[in-house]
């Protein structure tokens, strides 16, 4: 009997914290303020180690279109796109294109694995809390930034993409002359 009291009682528990994340989700979403706070503005600083354990920062991507990647190995339209991106770094990286993704795991082990299995061909960095707030709150996954070749925030993509869109704003900003 106790067993199912604690059952009772952590259900109702879960279930609140259910609806006060996605009353946040909702929030930032519909306010629009965690997204249109970066758009056109430069692009806020990252500088981490990637999975090779070399440094990434993406001050050192000036002069290219950078595609940066929030996501996890768990997110289902995550493991979609991945592989598209991987074609366009190919595609578009003579062009000046580059692929930086931000897995937000907890845990580096699985991200490790899914790079190897998948030969990711761009760098993969850990996120925390830290750096999501930096980049306007990434409260969900996927999140893509595009970047212009002067470091400028070009757009934010929230949750599952239209990647030939978003494939045609990059090919946008490949046309686009650095100055």
């Amino acid at each position: 009997m106790p067993r199912n009291r604690s059952k009772r009682g952590f259900l109702p528990a879960a279930r609140a914290a259910r609806v006060v994340f996605l009353f946040g989700l909702l929030m930032a979403s519909s306010s629009g303020f965690a997204r249109e706070t970066l758009l056109n503005r430069p692009a806020p600083p990252l500088n981490r180690t990637d999975l090779d354990n070399a440094r990434v920062s993406l001050a050192s991507y000036r002069g290219k279109v950078v595609l940066l990647n929030f996501w996890a190995t768990w997110c289902g339209p995550c493991l979609v796109e991945i592989p598209r991106f991987m074609e366009w770094q190919k595609q578009y990286g003579p062009r000046g294109f580059a692929v930086l993704g931000v897995s937000i795991d907890d845990d580096a082990a699985p991200v490790h694995t899914f790079a190897r299995k998948l030969h990711v061909n761009y760098p993969i960095v850990m996120g925390d809390a830290r750096l999501g707030e930096t980049w306007g709150g990434i409260l969900g996954v996927p999140v893509t930034f595009l970047i212009d070749r002067k470091g400028v925030v070009r757009a934010r993509i929230n949750g599952e993409p239209d990647l030939d869109g978003m494939e045609a704003q990059v090919r946008k900003l490949l046309a686009s002359p650095a100055e």
